[in-house]
């Protein structure tokens, strides 16, 4: 895992103790490397193999290079592909340009020019198909997000192992329908 500061990265769970969250302090948990699984108190394990997601597509547009490396790390980890933008104009962009749509998306509020209500707006009327899960620390802003369209608010600090797997079981879900 790479962490250049910024973000904050450890959360308190009441039943497993410290794991790595999205929005939390950062904790170094010692010398070596630890696994995902192990980083993010177990929420990362996943039994499924690569065949089972059929190369899976994630689309990750977050303004922060930590989070979206973050995602990448536990993504990949699985087979997962993941594509990213750094804002709402790239992520539009790069959409209206992709061949093979992701699976799902992975959608930020805050980030410079365009916010994530309005980006997930935009990309659902060139896809409205495509499964977007907001993600923000800004609670006020949940509302807007579903209505935009989103299938689900993730409110920071989270463990970022569930929603990896949450959004990895939207992808099974959505390949199985077609």
């Amino acid at each position: 895992m790479r962490c250049s500061g910024g973000p904050r990265w450890d959360a308190e769970d009441p039943e497993l103790g410290s794991v790595p969250a999205i929005g939390a302090l950062m904790n170094l948990y010692g010398p070596g490397n630890r696994t995902l699984s192990t980083l993010s108190g177990g929420y990362a394990r996943d039994t499924r193999t690569k065949d089972d997601r059929g190369n899976a597509r994630v689309f990750v547009v977050d303004d922060e290079d930590f989070i979206r490396e973050l995602y990448r790390d536990f993504f990949e980890s699985k087979g997962v592909t993941v594509f990213s933008a750094r804002n709402g104009e790239e992520a539009v962009k790069q959409f209206q340009e992709m061949k093979n749509k992701p699976d799902a998306i992975i959608m930020d509020h805050r980030m410079p020019g365009k916010d994530g209500i309005e980006t997930t707006k935009e990309i659902l009327r060139i896809d409205p198909t495509v499964p977007i899960i907001f993600s923000s620390a800004d609670e006020s802003v949940r509302e807007k997000a579903l209505e935009a369209g989103a299938v689900s608010f993730w409110a920071k600090p989270f463990p970022v192992g569930l929603l990896v797997n949450a959004m990895l079981d939207i992808v099974e879900a959505r390949k199985r329908r077609h």
